[in-house]
């Protein structure tokens, strides 16, 4: 794939912090992202140099795959563990049935509001931008494709899945709206995107590898 890279992103770093650092080792004439991934997320990150940026929407569409860990018992105004803390709430009981029944209710097409804590625009500026601006927006619910969600393991206080969906799911939001369905609320601690399409964070290489 010319001038097309895949970059196993490491939590804790934004996705336009990798494209800085490409930046810097590669000067290309023009670089960016498909599909921005949180700071608290790792995996994989499709970054595009010169021609190949043209291509941004085809890698876009594509199909995603995640592994993600909820956190039980508490909500944060991110929708992740690097929040503030918003909600606390008691820690349902669970057996495998209850929770594989409860996600494939979630399978299909569904109706999702993107967090506040997102890249989305209204009005020309960033949904994060009025979150911290403490300014109150009415976000409209989408539809996104949930094609498939694996339960991987659970105890007391995580659960663990695999999700296969669709462009413009997010796990946040989708992470929030399970732990409803159980009873309780949840947050993201870990986040890992293993697919984007045909292409995986196994073929990816680290910054630092470059």
């Amino acid at each position: 794939m010319k001038n097309v890279l895949l970059i196993n992103k490491p939590s804790g770093i934004t996705s336009y912090d990798v494209i800085r650092i490409l930046k810097k080792k590669l000067h290309p004439k023009k670089i960016g992202h498909a599909g921005t991934l949180d700071p608290l997320a790792s995996g994989l990150l499709i970054v595009l140099i010169d021609e190949a940026t043209k291509q941004s929407q085809k890698f876009m569409a594509l199909e995603k795959r995640y592994h993600v860990e909820m956190h039980l018992g508490i909500k944060t105004d991110t929708g992740d563990v690097d929040g503030k803390i918003t909600q606390k709430s008691v820690l349902p009981e669970l057996h495998r049935r209850k929770i594989e029944k409860i996600l494939k209710k979630f399978e299909g097409k569904i109706k999702q509001t993107p967090p506040i804590y997102s890249a989305i625009k209204y009005k020309g500026k960033k949904l994060y931008e009025y979150a911290r601006a403490g300014i109150k927006v009415k976000i409209k619910p989408r539809f996104v494709e949930i094609k498939k969600i694996k339960l991987l393991s659970f105890n007391r206080e995580t659960i663990e899945l695999r999700v296969d969906c669709s462009k413009g799911t997010y796990i946040r939001t989708l992470v929030e709206d399970i732990a409803k369905k159980l009873g309780t609320c949840a947050t993201v601690s870990s986040l890992v995107r293993e697919k984007i399409g045909k292409y995986s964070v196994d073929k990816a290489l680290n910054i630092n590898d470059l």
